[in-house]
């Protein structure tokens, strides 16, 4: 059985929290993404942006409904938000996307209020469900279902593990599609060459799909890495900000 509390020694190293002057951090509550891959709305309005000088003011603002993540109010100070994750402030007039960092592994990327409608998610998983229709696991932690006419010619079902979909925030209607192929946008999301940004140039086959070897190109650099730790970003453009 897990603890309830976490120290903040071994809370995960990108959250800028001072660890020496305390003792206890923020657990993030089970949620849409893991603990290694999140940070709790209270360390955001706090240690982040600093629209908070303590837990007390944190819990106070998120409590009054002032801080909207995908869209939707959230008032969970250990809610735990992840990759992609769009942050609203309405009283402030403020938008935040959650992205990929060289340094620091996640970060907040201001964005504007156009970008703050929609939301990119990667498809984790596919399964078939009752009807014959499509079920997309996506990697926030939700499903998309996609129906279709005829279950033995499926010609909706054109996405695979590893896709990009584009939705609308908050209520989550399919806008686009991005696949997993050579010649689209990516941004890699773990590993040594975390936060770098190019286009895929080679995709070389290994025994899984999810441990290819996924080749990008930017500005004359090569990255190379698997494709479980590439996020596609768009086909014929990069289609969110990104920290570059």
């Amino acid at each position: 059985m897990g603890s309830r509390h976490l120290k903040s020694h071994p809370a995960p190293r990108f959250w800028p929290i001072p660890r020496k002057e305390w003792r206890w951090a923020v657990k993030p509550r089970p949620g849409p993404h893991s603990q290694e891959r999140c940070i709790p709305l209270a360390v955001i309005l706090r240690d982040v942006l600093h629209y908070a000088e303590t837990l007390k003011e944190a819990r106070k603002v998120l409590n009054e409904g002032k801080v909207l993540v995908d869209g939707v109010v959230r008032r969970d100070y250990k809610f735990p938000v992840g990759l992609m994750d769009v942050i609203s402030i309405p009283a402030a007039g403020k938008h935040f996307r959650v992205v990929p960092h060289p340094q620091r592994f996640l970060a907040l990327q201001e964005i504007d209020e156009e970008e703050a409608q929609f939301k990119l998610c990667r498809i984790e998983n596919k399964t078939t469900v009752k009807g014959g229709h499509i079920q997309l696991n996506l990697h926030d932690g939700r499903n998309y279902l996609v129906r279709v006419k005829d279950p033995f010619n499926s010609v909706e079902d054109t996405f695979s593990t590893l896709d990009t979909i584009k939705i609308s925030l908050p209520d989550g209607e399919l806008l686009d599609h991005y696949p997993f192929g050579e010649g689209v946008y990516a941004v890699i999301i773990d590993g040594q060459n975390v936060g770098a940004v190019g286009k895929v140039s080679s995709i070389t086959p290994a025994p899984k799909k999810r441990r290819n070897l996924v080749e990008i190109r930017s500005d004359g650099e090569k990255y190379t890495t698997i494709a479980d730790y590439i996020f596609v970003v768009g086909k014929d453009r990069i289609e969110v900000t990104l920290i570059r």
